[in-house]
């Protein structure tokens, strides 16, 4: 082969009823994350609030412990947070998905070599 060849592939964590994890969902958990504002994150994202607000239900919905909390008013009005276990969640779904793309590269090397 002349060029180097790898594999790009896609990953998704289920629950028994949906995703719960996936690229989408992690990027938006880091967008709540950076802006402290589902609707906020949703604009930065070309997403509707309505969309965004029913990922972070399902997720929060799956989760053992919530991912993004809400907050209202108060002076400086409400806001969004990602707790510790969204912190964790984001930072299991990146050490999965580099292992995975590992050991896919890994197996395509392997396959390659015999082919």
């Amino acid at each position: 082969m002349k060029n180097k060849l790898t594999i790009k592939s896609r990953l998704w964590i289920i629950s028994q009823e949906e995703t719960f994890l996936g690229e989408g969902r992690v990027a938006l958990l880091l967008a709540i994350s950076e802006l402290g504002s589902i609707s906020k994150a949703a604009k930065s994202m070309n997403m509707s609030y309505l969309k965004a607000w029913k990922l972070v239900e399902s997720m929060n919905k799956a989760s053992s412990q919530p991912l993004v909390e809400r907050s209202t008013g108060g002076k400086q009005g409400g806001g969004t947070t990602l707790t510790k276990q969204g912190q964790k969640v984001i930072q299991l779904f990146k050490n999965l998905t580099k292992d995975h793309d590992q050991y896919l590269n890994q197996k395509l090397e392997k396959h390659l070599r015999e082919f």
